[in-house]
């Protein structure tokens, strides 16, 4: 991890930290005492295992913000390579569901120019964030820890094993003393935006930039950092913030993206916006309808804006602060893909469960499309909370294998279902605390009214995929509604989220609890428990080597199956991770084979390989 003033770099060694000066290649030992299961800057909890070092530097680049990790006597998780002769064991930390000793950390702050660790005058931390589920997020960024300009104060946010309180804090960086400034505490999960931390520390005028949803979507507040007060609340109304890019403390002003603000436009759309700190002038910086990706210029007087839909090419413009157009960049050329007989995914919208709640979504169809045949229909899903079955907004000319998979004769569709961010804290936590509810509801009754309204969709031919929390709930889908699912494809599902690690269950479900007759709250969401349900076709498939979900989630769904004498079929590619790796083209090929044969009535070619497009000349 490279200094800001790029002189020294941050990395372990045998559980310790050093840094490197980059110009002599000299290296200094900072910490002395980590050890095997107690290292310094470590992130190796669960499915995250990794030796890069995870802190904050100092903005003057000479103190350091990190943590050790305590994991001493933490379960653990093994798994063993397929190979000739004696299998290799591996193993490592992985904390679970209502164990009782979990991944904690201890806070710390190092000088660097003369090695001195400073231990922050606090009980050791979970091993947690308000952004996600590990430490970690946006590809390896520390989350919830910010240095003052000066580099003598640290702001950070604790958060608690269930999610439920977070605490903001700020230490002194020359003692480790602790001041609480203000804290949050929800009935479900607290979360700090949308793939971005949102909150700010502003020692300059002694003021936090504070993010919640208390008001049924997520706004920014400002807070006093001294008395811990709310001062204002800043942004109001409908309508999601997701991520606080800028803050110009001069002009007392914010530059946030932020979702389902605009009536009358799909509402997970982001558009960005400036407010001033007392909530007053509002500006809507990129007004056309779509979905907006903007990159900020160094100085923050320009924004970058790519904007389009899942059915519209992008356009690239340059605005300035205010908005106003600078220049227009590019518009993207899709003549190509529309030669070559590719159409987009259609956009649909139907009502929730409720009868009333918009749900959002895409429809992938053949491109020879015949109104007079009837096709059957493939949900691909992929439940959340964390996200939904659609994914980024902007336009793409494949997402996944679905209009291949369509091309074969299905209509594919994407419906995100209650239970997803980017719209209110109640749509998102509709069900906390009963996973095992995957959105499914909505996606039948969704799938349904799509029928009512397309006469070729064959609405008694329905098959279902996902992969990783959609393997999970398309499992769900074959067990709880049998006479509806007649094919389904379970790729690397987390079936009992007491088999997946502890952040990601306790967040979600809530912390394991029993009642007076040994039940646990996590039972009813379990696969293998409703496994006795399925009447269809079902293919569970998993890597052997999968560290992220293990595949001992798999396998508890086959035991069942078998002492409920069901027959289905199992894939079990050796040595694969969650993502299959170079056995993707192989699960792939397997998948649109089984939905051919089980769903379509059809016989696929046998065996058949994908590979990559012939290069133009030979």
């Amino acid at each position: 991890m490279l200094s800001p003033d790029k002189k020294r770099s941050a990395f372990i060694r045998e559980f310790n930290l050093w840094v490197r000066d980059v110009a002599t290649g000299k290296e200094t030992q900072l910490t002395t005492d980590g050890v095997k299961d107690f290292a310094y800057a470590t992130d190796n909890a669960g499915w995250t295992h990794s030796d890069r070092a995870v802190l904050v530097w100092s903005p003057d680049s000479k103190k350091i913000a990190t943590f050790q990790q305590d994991q001493r006597g933490v379960g653990e998780m093994y798994l063993v390579e397929t190979k000739v002769g004696h299998p290799t064991l591996q193993a490592w930390k992985y904390p679970l569901p209502g164990d009782e000793v979990v991944t904690m950390i201890q806070r710390v702050i190092i000088e660097v120019d003369t090695p001195r660790v400073i231990r922050l005058k606090l009980p050791p931390d979970q091993h947690r964030s308000t952004l996600c589920d590990d430490i970690q997020c946006r590809g390896g960024e520390w989350a919830d820890v910010e240095w003052s300009r000066d580099a003598a104060q640290l702001a950070f946010v604790s958060t608690s094993r269930d999610h439920k309180h977070a605490q903001l804090r700020i230490a002194d960086a020359a003692t480790g003393s602790i001041r609480d400034v203000l804290e949050e505490t929800v009935t479900t999960q607290y979360e700090s935006g949308q793939g971005r931390v949102s909150w700010r520390y502003l020692p300059a005028t002694n003021e936090v930039i504070w993010y919640s949803e208390r008001d049924n979507w997520g706004q920014l507040y400002l807070y006093d950092a001294t008395t811990g007060k709310l001062k204002n609340q800043i942004t109001t109304g409908d309508g999601v913030v997701t991520q606080l890019l800028k803050v110009d403390e001069q002009n007392r002003q914010l530059y946030f993206l932020a979702a389902g603000r605009e009536k009358g436009r799909d509402p997970y759309f982001s558009h960005f916006y400036r407010i001033g700190f007392d909530g007053q002038s509002l500006s809507l910086l990129t007004p056309e309808d779509a979905n907006h990706e903007i990159s900020l210029s160094p100085s923050g007087r320009f924004f970058f804006d790519s904007y389009s839909k899942p059915d519209v090419p992008p356009v690239a413009v340059l605005r300035d602060a205010d908005g106003k157009l600078i220049s227009n960049i590019e518009k993207a050329d899709i003549s190509k893909l529309l030669a070559a007989g590719w159409k987009p995914p259609v956009p649909i919208t139907v009502k929730a469960r409720d009868g009333v709640t918009d749900l959002y979504g895409l429809m992938f169809k053949p491109t020879n499309l015949d109104e007079q045949k009837k096709y059957p229909i493939i949900n691909q899903i992929y439940p959340g909370p964390q996200g939904g079955s659609v994914g980024s907004r902007s336009f793409s000319a494949a997402r996944s294998d679905a209009q291949a998979l369509a091309e074969l004769g299905f209509i594919v569709v994407q419906i995100d279902g209650m239970g997803n961010p980017l719209r209110s804290k109640k749509f998102h936590d509709f069900y906390y605390g009963n996973m095992g509810d995957n959105t499914l509801p909505d996606q039948i009754t969704g799938m349904k009214q799509l029928a009512e309204k397309y006469p070729w969709i064959d609405i008694d031919r329905v098959g279902v995929w996902g992969h990783s929390g959609g393997g999970y709930a398309a499992a769900d889908a074959m067990f709880r509604y049998p006479d509806f699912f007649k094919v389904g494809i379970s790729e690397s599902g987390n079936h009992d989220n007491r088999e997946y690690e502890d952040d990601w269950g306790e967040r979600y479900q809530g912390l394991l609890t029993k009642d007076a007759n040994g039940k646990t709250n996590y039972d009813d969401q379990a696969n293998q428990n409703i496994a006795k349900n399925l009447k269809g076709h079902l293919l569970l498939a998993h890597g052997t080597l999968d560290d992220n979900v293990p595949p001992y989630n798999t396998l508890l769904v086959v035991d069942a199956l078998i002492k409920a004498n069901k027959d289905f079929d199992l894939l079990m590619l050796p040595n694969q991770r969650h993502g299959y790796g170079n056995a993707s083209n192989y699960m792939t090929r397997r998948r649109w084979d089984y939905f051919v044969r089980y769903l379509l009535g059809a016989e696929p070619p046998k065996n058949y390989e994908l590979k990559p497009p012939a290069t133009p000349g030979q």
